[in-house]
């Protein structure tokens, strides 16, 4: 074979090279879509690959993890005999878009759930005084990245943000990046093989190529002090730093500028007393512009400043006790299928919850896009933020852990300066085992250790006795509310028994209902006792409301759920056909009378 076809093999087949990866790559840049970026978006080939020819051999062994550690696949690519074959050309292949879900662009695709490989040719003019930094907003779910014919690294985790350093890939005009993408569910992943959502595969998020200075602000923290609302603390990274940089933190509106020196990490720690501040709340979502400069980078930001806490069984925002008018949600597009795929669609559903009555959402049950987080400080909507420990994780296993300690503290980092963010929540509905309270107890440890300004919680478990439903998971010791989910009148209970119900709840915090809620079918109508009909699902959202009201400590909930998702559990071809119907709005963007309930009784909250 002539080089000039091996050379056309090379960029146009899935190969694979050696390398020592990592399944968690670098810590992510804080405030990615504020950097100086070429966006990667737009129309990638893409190769269905349900077998791994494209990574594994025919022993099934990765061709990048051969035992002598040299090539693999490359080096038996770049020594093809005539007789030789390749299986794979991008040059023919259809695109998808990026970013998306493969599974609402291609019939093909809708159930499919396994290896595919993303291509993607750009240009780039480079310059020596620059770094460049290849960044993902998430791809779901472990994904192996290539650039120019060498593999990145390896990343775990569907909602997650990653990046790789490519300053020394990356090259002057043509390149190409190469994305292998599988979804495939697995026992010892987080989540886990059983979920209640559709397993949506892809690249789902914003791809950029990132360009800093060499030295450059990679990280900031620009928050309230932890009890005390007249001081504004946090902390200022640099990267490829020179010894005792200078930086500078202005505030304009409030007149604050600040200049410090970094330390010999290019570290930065502040404390900066303020007056005459307007304090971010749903009623007022004041964001002010935060400017960071050093001598090489500056970066600007919009923050929200306010203080969350928890008094007796009150939650407290900036000094005064507040209820949580919420509603849960899932990061999908009721009207155009698949993944929300920009900020109109983000915007779209969080004005629907704006319209419902809410201060509030439950962003279920993973990281959300960072764009609904800043929307949220926006549109002045707290947010409940959960991490994808999900019904059954595999407890004892270590590396199932590291991949959830990974996906909490990377949603923590990515998030921390998002006012709107007023809890983490380290998992929903787990059952209740020793293994499990060790698990999430220490899931909880970080979330606390990593930011100790917002609410931990996490939706428990909860026992029914007679007309008693008792709330005592003794994962509620280590969390800041008794948040639990509950379906009286669907799953347990007849609805017109539900005002009979009382709770035994073993907390002496706040309670938040995390879930509770029935599905109906939009447009299908009968009485009160019509299973699936609209008639029904009002009633128990009548019957739950008074029920729950009786509740001492009730300050909030999320019922499941503002919109109507597809999951592959609701098979009822009647009135599901793998839509989970107990959405208060359907997949056509109708409102079912029991969101008008739900929005009187906020009225009046």
């Amino acid at each position: 074979m002539s080089k000039p076809i091996i050379k056309k093999l090379i960029i146009v087949l899935l190969f694979v090279c050696s390398g020592v990866l990592n399944t968690f790559a670098q810590k992510t840049i804080q405030n990615i879509h504020g950097r100086n970026q070429v966006s990667l978006n737009g129309r990638w080939n893409y190769i269905i690959d349900p077998y791994k020819m494209g990574y594994l051999d025919y022993r099934q062994e990765p061709f990048d993890e051969t035992k002598s550690g040299k090539g693999g696949f490359y080096d038996n690519l770049t020594n093809l005999k005539k007789t030789e074959r390749a299986e794979y050309d991008f040059t023919f292949e259809p695109t998808l878009e990026v970013p998306g879900d493969w599974n609402s662009q291609d019939p093909r695709l809708n159930f499919y759930e396994g290896t595919l490989w993303y291509k993607r040719d750009f240009t780039v003019i480079t310059n020596n005084s620059n770094r460049y930094f290849l960044h993902f907003g998430a791809v779901n779910y472990e994904s192996h990245v290539y650039l120019n014919g060498k593999k990145l690294g390896v990343h775990k985790g569907g909602f997650t943000p990653f990046q790789f350093e490519v300053t020394d890939k990356v090259v002057e005009g043509n390149n190409f990046v190469v994305v292998m993408v599988d979804n495939t569910r697995k026992k010892d992943e987080v989540p886990t093989i059983n979920t209640d959502w559709w397993n949506y595969g892809g690249i789902t998020r914003d791809v950029t190529l990132v360009v800093t200075p060499k030295s450059f602000i990679t990280d900031y923290k620009v928050q309230l002090e932890k009890g005390n609302n007249k001081v504004i603390e946090g902390h200022i990274q640099l990267d490829g730093f020179q010894k005792n940089e200078s930086l500078v933190i202005e505030i304009p509106e409030l007149k604050i500028k600040k200049s410090f020196e970094s330390d010999d990490n290019g570290m930065v720690t502040f404390k900066i007393p303020i007056k005459n501040i307007t304090y971010w709340s749903p009623e007022t979502p004041k964001l002010y512009d935060v400017k960071i400069s050093s001598l090489h980078d500056n970066i600007s930001d919009k923050i929200g400043f306010r203080t969350i806490k928890t008094q007796g069984k009150d939650i407290i925002l900036n000094d005064k006790s507040i209820f949580l008018k919420g509603i849960s949600m899932h990061d999908e597009n009721p009207l155009i299928e698949g993944r929300l795929r920009g900020e109109g669609d983000m915007r779209m559903m969080l004005q629907w919850a704006k319209d419902l009555g809410c201060n509030y959402v439950r962003l279920a049950h993973y990281t959300h896009n960072e764009t609904m987080l800043r929307l949220a400080d926006e549109m002045g909507l707290m947010v409940w933020a959960e991490v994808p420990v999900y019904w059954t994780i595999s407890w004892t296993n270590a590396e199932t852990f590291k991949n959830a300690e990974n996906q909490l503290t990377t949603a923590i980092e990515r998030d921390k300066n998002r006012a709107s963010i007023i809890i983490w929540s380290v998992g929903n509905e787990t059952p209740v085992t020793p293994e499990r309270n060790v698990f999430m107890g220490n899931l909880v440890d970080i979330a606390r250790s990593t930011d100790d300004t917002r609410l931990i919680a996490a939706a428990l478990e909860v026992e029914r006795h007679g007309y008693t439903v008792t709330v005592e998971d003794k994962l509620g010791e280590k969390l800041d509310l008794a948040s639990f989910n509950e379906y009286g009148g669907w799953y347990w209970s007849d609805a017109k028994e539900l005002p009979k119900y009382s709770f035994d709840i073993k907390f002496d915090k706040p309670v938040v209902i995390s879930e509770f809620g029935a599905g109906a079918l939009a447009g299908f109508h009968g009485d009160e006792d019509t299973m699936w009909s609209e008639e029904y699902q009002e009633l128990i959202y009548i019957n739950q409301l008074e029920m729950l009201d009786k509740i001492d400590g009730l300050r909030g909930m999320t019922p499941w759920i503002l919109v109507d998702f597809k999951s592959p559990r609701r098979q009822n071809p009647v009135y599901q056909s793998f839509w989970n119907r107990k959405g208060l709005i359907s997949e056509t963007g109708k409102k079912k009378k029991a969101f008008f309930i739900l929005k009187e009784y906020y009225s009046k909250k």
